[in-house]
């Protein structure tokens, strides 16, 4: 029970940016038990373990999207200083390396299976996707036949025409 509570902070925690799914260093260090401060400390030591697609730190404009998104405290009533990093899955993994407690590892291991989870289910979708459109071609394809076939009923239904026969005699 209480690792699915994890999973579910986790997954919420999961953003949208760039085209990457990511984790804010804020929420990280909340999950590891350790302060911002302390996990950019880290990774600042190390930062030759963390190239631009593993962190990248957030611009103003979308740190204030983010802002205005979760509705959080303006800057100068005791908010961040700095504009937060982002890190992605392998960005996170690498985290493992630089905080080294009992914490720190079993956090790590409950976001990448929850990062495997959503990438099973992104896979998944994109395989429905994938056999409705499938789907859809083979209905339009069995609907032109339905039509044709209907137009063939349709051409079965109008009567004959009575050929007239004229009345009298016709040399011939």
């Amino acid at each position: 029970m209480k690792e699915l509570v994890l999973q579910e902070r986790i997954e919420r925690k999961i953003l949208l940016i760039r085209g990457y799914k990511v984790m804010l260093d804020s929420d990280l260090a909340q999950l590891y038990g350790v302060t911002t401060k302390r996990l950019n400390e880290q990774v600042r030591r190390n930062i030759k373990r963390f190239p631009d697609d593993f962190m990248f730190q957030l611009t103003k404009k979308e740190y204030d999207s983010l802002r205005s998104h979760f509705a959080t405290s303006k800057e100068r009533r005791g908010g961040r200083r700095y504009l937060p990093y982002s890190f992605t899955e392998q960005g996170v993994a690498m985290l493992s390396s630089v905080l080294n407690s009992e914490r720190a590892i079993q956090v790590n291991i409950a976001i990448m299976r929850v990062f495997v989870k959503i990438r099973k289910i992104l896979s998944t979708h994109k395989e429905l996707a994938y056999k409705l459109s499938q789907l859809e071609r083979k209905i339009e394809k069995h609907d032109e036949e339905i039509q044709a076939i209907f137009e063939a009923i349709r051409q079965l239904m109008i009567p004959p025409e009575k050929s007239k026969r004229q009345i009298g005699f016709h040399p011939g």
